[in-house]
């Protein structure tokens, strides 16, 4: 037979297994399905840590893509982050700086080992991402620079309950970071139960009193 010819099957035979082998492949939501049952198959619970950790909400789900959401679906995480922030009890928005400090250095919390948040109180991980204090030498990049954070914004005055602009803002915004930013990275603090109402406090203290040495 004319080699040429016998080429000319191959490369015929060769496409055919080809396009069926296209034809085969699952669907973009059959893939995801097969994944997520991938996933879950993978994880077991153990202690506190339990399997729906991996259960996504819109804002997840929504900021998982390779694509950032439509401005509709952002708009509505963002609603709907801002409807689930918890104010203080008696409007009183700042703790103590110094607990606020020990808050932002432990990265502890939320393992498996841990028997409950009630006993083993999480940290905060702060300088993960920030820079705060100029004493601490060894913080993360990935969130901007928080150093002299009250200072700059004005605040002078922590001694009452205030309901200031740039307060309620940063209150806002450790409690559900989604607030103002839908796909925004950092930690839900108050909306996931990583910090309670008091220790959210001591950080908002450690981010604006005066006295605290973000803001010497």
């Amino acid at each position: 037979m004319n080699p040429k010819i016998v080429l000319c099957a191959t490369a015929v035979a060769v496409l055919a297994v080809g396009v069926a082998g296209c034809a085969s492949v699952p669907a973009p939501a059959e893939l995801d399905r097969q994944a997520l049952a991938m996933m879950k198959s993978s994880f077991r619970d153990q202690g506190i840590a339990k399997v729906d950790r991996i259960q996504q909400d819109l804002g997840q789900s929504a900021c998982s893509s390779d694509k950032p959401p439509p401005d509709d679906v952002a708009e509505r995480i963002q609603y709907q982050a801002r409807m689930s922030v918890k104010w203080p009890t008696g409007g009183y928005y700042l703790g103590d700086w110094r607990e606020g400090e020990r808050i932002a250095q432990s990265g502890r919390g939320m393992t498996w080992t841990d028997t409950s948040t009630a006993t083993s109180a999480n940290g905060g991980n702060c300088y993960n991402c920030h820079q705060i204090t100029k004493e601490e030498i060894s913080y993360g990049t990935i969130g901007p620079s928080l150093y002299n954070y009250g200072k700059m914004r004005g605040v002078t005055d922590v001694t009452a309950p205030t309901a200031a602009p740039i307060i309620q803002y940063t209150w806002e915004k450790i409690w559900n970071s989604k607030t103002y930013n839908a796909c925004s990275n950092m930690p839900r603090f108050g909306h996931s139960g990583l910090l309670d109402e008091k220790q959210i406090a001591h950080v908002m203290a450690l981010l604006l009193d005066p006295k605290s040495p973000v803001n010497r």
